[in-house]
């Protein structure tokens, strides 16, 4: 059949380094993945202890770190594995087609969000008298149910299109992960039109989630300026200014690696790495040392545990 392959077990090449680089790498990446995990659980914690952070924007804002934690967790381990041993870069072929079905799905559900989230800061912004009854609880889920859905489906197409092909070797994936255009390069059939629809539905995902970012805070920078205080406006700039550092490491390395043409293996490995593993590092990084607000509240789950102790 013309779904079924010969190939089993793929190998993943890993990064493109020098084998002298093998264990500064291990360290600093398990360093990266661990601090992510725990900072995102840490963000999750405090969100869902303390009261006053049971807001929109902290709703959506703890969707972002279970994603996030997923996110990383997806690609990270399987790289070290690589830098490890040599025989650590081998994949089954069921578990590379789970691994890129999950890449996609929290990939482009976090894409979605982003979206989300700059509706969310522009009405809080632009509309902050209708804004409580905009953004209900059930609106809120809604927006979130949405999101997720919405990255499962998008993710379900590139799997699909991916591995309705046969795969009879070779067997190497030049990457660190299971991703469409490296396993693409395997088949052993014409691919010119699963690349030209997979550019298309990558490409219409990002380029729309990012004009929508782009037009929400061009509403939000004119609603800013109207602000008469100084502090108001200071405040206002302040928690856009976080959301959009994080936007921006997320999708212009996502839009170079998927959205250019003449892509090349070695490059794409090394500018993957900042959507991969430090995007996910970001997220608590930037959200706890630029707002207030959360390290007021680290500071009570702090202080809490060291009395009961």
């Amino acid at each position: 059949m013309r779904n079924m392959s010969v190939v089993t077990t793929f190998i993943l090449t890993g990064l493109p380094h020098a084998p002298a680089l093998d264990i500064p790498l291990l360290g600093i990446f398990l360093v990266i993945y661990v601090l992510t995990v725990v900072g995102n659980l840490l963000i999750l914690l405090v969100i869902t202890v303390d009261s006053h952070l049971h807001t929109p924007m902290y709703y959506f804002l703890a969707n972002l770190s279970f994603i996030d934690m997923w996110f990383s967790t997806v690609t990270v381990p399987k790289m070290l594995m690589t830098l490890v041993s040599p025989g650590g870069g081998a994949i089954s072929f069921h578990s590379c087609v789970a691994q890129l079905y999950s890449f996609h799905f929290l990939g482009s559900t976090e894409c979605f969000l982003y979206t989300v989230m700059s509706y969310d800061r522009y009405l809080a912004i632009s509309q902050p008298l209708r804004y409580a009854s905009l953004m209900g609880g059930r609106a809120c889920a809604l927006l979130a149910a949405t999101t997720w859905l919405s990255g499962s489906l998008h993710s379900a197409v590139q799997t699909t299109l991916t591995f309705r092909l046969p795969y009879c070797g070779p067997s190497q994936i030049q990457h660190y992960f299971c991703d469409a255009p490296p396993i693409l390069r395997l088949a052993c059939a014409d691919t010119s039109m699963n690349e030209r629809v997979i550019f298309v539905n990558i490409g219409v995902v990002a380029l729309s989630c990012f004009l929508l970012i782009v037009l929400s805070y061009v509403s939000i920078v004119c609603s800013i300026l109207k602000i008469r205080t100084s502090e108001g406006r200071c405040r206002a700039f302040q928690t856009c200014t976080s959301h959009c550092i994080v936007v921006l490491c997320f999708f212009v390395p996502c839009v170079f690696v998927y959205l250019r043409p003449g892509s090349k293996d070695a490059v794409d490995r090394i500018v993957a790495v900042f959507y991969t593993v430090l995007t996910p590092l970001l997220n608590p990084v930037v959200y706890t040392l630029r707002n207030k607000e959360v390290k007021k509240a680290l500071f009570k789950v702090r202080s809490k545990s060291v009395f009961t102790e």
